[in-house]
């Protein structure tokens, strides 16, 4: 079993979360990136969260503007799941934290400030939920 398991919604997204695949491996943590969009491809997202969660402990979920991806993934899934909300669009990241912030009881995802900070801080967070 991984440690991590990365969801970005677009490969436009991957140097935004390098610096966490780059702090996962300074840790000795294991995990993957994978892509995929909850508006773009959800079918494919879907399957693949259901062959794959138990390959993993935690899910770090990253997306910008309406960042539906996180609420989907944890609306899917019984493991925690992270969310990052990207810098992106004319509102900054402000659309994506108040997106991940405000979902429905239930659907409970651990939410990371904006940018970069966000991006470090969801590997420490994850590794603090797999060592306890």
């Amino acid at each position: 079993m991984k440690d991590l398991l990365f969801i970005i919604g677009s490969e436009s997204d991957r140097d935004k979360i390098e610096p966490a695949i780059e702090l996962m491996n300074e840790k000795g943590l294991s995990g993957e990136l994978v892509v995929y969009s909850a508006h773009r491809n959800l079918p494919e997202l879907t399957s693949y969260l259901e062959e794959n969660e138990k390959n993993f402990r935690v899910i770090i979920t990253a997306a910008g503007l309406s960042a539906a991806l996180p609420g989907v993934v944890a609306a899917m899934v019984k493991k925690p799941v992270i969310g990052i909300p990207l810098i992106a669009g004319p509102l900054s990241g402000i659309d994506a934290l108040l997106s991940i912030l405000q979902l429905p009881k239930g659907i409970p995802v651990a939410t990371m400030g904006i940018g970069k900070q966000g991006v470090l801080n969801s590997v420490h967070l994850a590794e603090r939920i797999i060592k306890n």
